[in-house]
């Protein structure tokens, strides 16, 4: 069990060391001979799970679409326009105020063309754009380039009189394209103004190493394990002062003290309950890894109907945690493992105990693992099942074997009351609002303006309103009265219904667009508020690098690289909710000089640029290519948004931030900057 906890631990670990350079699209391309003088072109995208490429004829103002483009075409002419050969998904996409078509897994485009010479040339490439709900790539290509002898019936063909329309005799009339040869792995920038003090070649060194060091990936791993194991570990204590597991604890460990003469032996079998517990429970987080697989864990986080359906999951806790029902396993299956463990010995024996306390306790952990489940599922990892699980059953057991070894402690626990129905309510409040999130989600994904970002913080006021009025005594449920007594709440009780009270006041001022930055990471994006009083938005001051840096330079600021695309969802989202927060927005324009870099710019270049990267030749036709190239060679990465804080340079001064709309975080990000720049001026 170790050993496979250890390897899952490890694998974590590779993911996220590997997550800089996405390659999510395999591709292929051929010519395929038909009937006398026809053939196709045939250009073949395998797609891995998560991602999905777009379809083609998307229409302006959407991301970039599949077309096909040619550097020279000779001796053949089209028939028909490209068609996409696969099972095309259509969705309304709210960032875009469009229908978005898109393939996942598998699609194959296809060009019809005719041959009209003896001989024939062709030059040509597939352009299409690929996201994920996370990130999206720039503008990439697969390349075709075939010639040759013709078939006999193109030959023939070519005798008669074929016309050509104006643009392609306009295309055959044209000079071969100049280009620039450039070394291995380096780029010349296209002429900007700029300021002479600026060295370009030093603003193109990679710096790859160097960002990956102050990213600190293994750190950032380890991060995310230790909060997967705390969530779990807190979700152990919570499960532990409910109604079918508190009151189990002193009649368990007096069972294991009292049954043994040897002191020592009981002390023995009570750890060993507590172990236990601990392999069931991370079994349990194994088998749903098993069960799911990595890909699956992946789609959690972002697939519509999953979310839909965890959402339906917490609101059925929440109600059985307010009363309306009971979750209850058989009660047959805790009898047949009970009879099994009074008639067994030894370490079977005290196993069995452990999965019927698992079986009997249900009803109350059952709501809490399925919430965990839900939370650590949705964090791509694919141990976080098992790491949450050993958290939870850690926190579970922990008593059993505590009041084994002191058994004093037990006649100074809190004995059974009413305070553990009055945890299992506030338990329904939380998952009630954390429901929301995952309906959000599939909201977001199709476009239904249900839960827009002001429905959302009504909600949660309403509820975290509710959840205060209840803990401070002024709202009862049917399980808080005691023989029909109605008494008061606890001090602790009243205390915490204060801060949610309080917590509800916060929330109000975000209906008429306060950033209201606590609960950034669980509402809907700024964007999707049809009320909002805050209409301030941040925009790069600089769209080109040199220049920008030139400009850094001249003004004494640091610069923030913002690697974009006109078609990337997910950098709309982070310039509408993390952006326009005052104090973000007041540093990204005061404090550094922003350059937004978009690398599915399709203005092209005054002369395209051949460069050299991992042993292929490539041509740089456009701005957005040579932004690309320029986030590939020296930021090792290719998936937007990135933001990369540099010194005058080109050297970071911090690592680099993603996709994530927390703001707290991003002004940290910021905030790191600034200090290392401003000390390394000071020097």
């Amino acid at each position: 069990m170790k050993k496979t906890i250890s390897m899952a631990l490890l694998l974590l670990i590779a993911i996220f060391a590997n997550a800089q350079m996405a390659t999510p699209v395999k591709s292929s391309s051929q010519l395929k001979m038909g009937k006398g003088a026809e053939a196709e072109m045939l250009f073949t995208l395998t797609i891995e799970p998560n991602w999905h490429v777009y379809s083609t004829n998307l229409g302006s103002g959407g991301p970039t679409e599949a077309a096909l483009k040619f550097d020279k075409k000779d001796g053949i002419e089209l028939v028909g326009g490209l068609k996409a050969v696969g099972k095309e998904i259509s969705n309304f996409d709210q960032m875009f105020g469009m229908n978005l078509r898109y393939f996942e897994n598998h699609v194959t485009f296809v060009q019809k063309i005719k041959f009209t010479k003896p001989e024939y040339t062709i030059d040509a490439f597939l352009e299409y754009g690929a996201c994920s709900d996370k990130m999206c790539l720039p503008p990439s290509e697969v390349a075709l380039k075939k010639n040759g002898k013709a078939p006999v019936t193109a030959a023939a063909d070519a005798t008669k009189d074929v016309k050509k329309n104006e643009s392609e005799i306009e295309k055959d009339a044209e000079t071969p394209e100049m280009v620039t040869a450039l070394p291995a792995d380096s780029v010349v920038p296209a002429k900007v103004d700029t300021s002479s003090s600026v060295a370009s070649g030093d603003l193109w060194t990679p710096v790859v190493k160097e960002l990956q060091a102050k990213d600190g990936v293994s750190d950032i791993a380890q991060q995310s394990i230790f909060y997967i194991f705390c969530m779990g570990f807190l979700g152990g204590l919570l499960a532990l002062f409910t109604p079918c597991v508190w009151p189990i604890i002193p009649m368990t460990v007096s069972f294991f003290l009292k049954r043994n003469k040897d002191k020592s032996k009981g002390l023995r079998d009570a750890i060993t309950y507590g172990i236990s517990i601990v392999v069931i429970y991370v079994a349990l987080g194994l088998v749903i890894t098993s069960i799911f697989g990595a890909s699956r864990l992946n789609d959690l986080a972002t697939n519509a109907i999953f979310n839909i359906v965890f959402c339906a999951l917490l609101v059925v806790f929440a109600l059985s945690f307010f009363g309306w029902f009971e979750i209850k396993l058989p009660e047959k299956w805790a009898n047949s493992v009970d009879n099994k463990a009074n008639n067994t010995s030894g370490l079977i024996s005290i196993f069995l105990m452990a999965f019927t306390l698992s079986l009997v306790s249900f009803s109350c952990t059952g709501p809490i693992i399925g919430f965990l489940l839900v939370q650590v599922s949705t964090t791509n990892s694919i141990a976080a099942p098992a790491i949450g699980m050993f958290g939870f059953a850690l926190a579970l057991a922990l008593p059993f074997t505590l009041f084994a070894l002191f058994p004093s402690w037990l006649k100074q626990a809190p004995k059974s009351g009413n305070w553990m129905n009055t945890i299992k309510v506030t338990l329904g409040f939380i998952e009630l609002a954390f429901a929301l999130k995952f309906f959000s989600v599939a909201d977001l994904a199709y476009g239904w303006h249900l839960l827009d970002r002001e429905v959302f913080l009504a909600i949660w006021i309403v509820i975290f309103g509710m959840l205060g009025l209840y803990l401070i005594g002024k709202l009862k449920f049917p399980s808080d009265l005691v023989n029909g007594e109605d008494k008061a709440m606890p001090v602790p009780a009243i205390a915490l219904g204060m801060v949610s009270l309080a917590f509800t006041v916060y929330l109000v001022p975000g209906l008429w667009g306060a950033p209201v930055k606590s609960v950034g990471a669980f509402a809907p994006p700024i964007n999707t508020q049809d009320f909002n009083l805050d209409t301030k938005q941040v925009h790069a001051a600089y769209k080109d690098y040199e220049e920008g840096m030139a400009a850094a330079k001249q003004l004494g600021k640091p610069v923030m690289i913002d690697f974009t695309g006109f078609g990337c969802v997910n950098c709309r989202k982070m310039e509408a909710s993390v952006w326009t927060d005052p104090q973000v927005a007041a540093k990204l324009t005061n404090d550094y000089v922003l350059i937004s870099l978009f690398v599915d710019d399709k203005t092209p270049l005054k002369e395209p640029i051949v460069v050299t990267e991992n042993g292929q030749e490539r041509k740089l036709r456009t701005i957005g290519d040579k932004w690309s190239y320029l986030q590939r060679v020296k930021f090792g990465s290719n998936t937007q948004p990135q933001y990369v804080g540099l010194d005058h340079n080109g050297q970071p001064i911090t690592g680099s931030y993603s996709y994530k709309e927390d703001i707290p975080a991003y002004l940290d990000f910021l905030d790191k900057g600034l200090e290392t720049f401003r000390k390394a001026q000071q020097k």
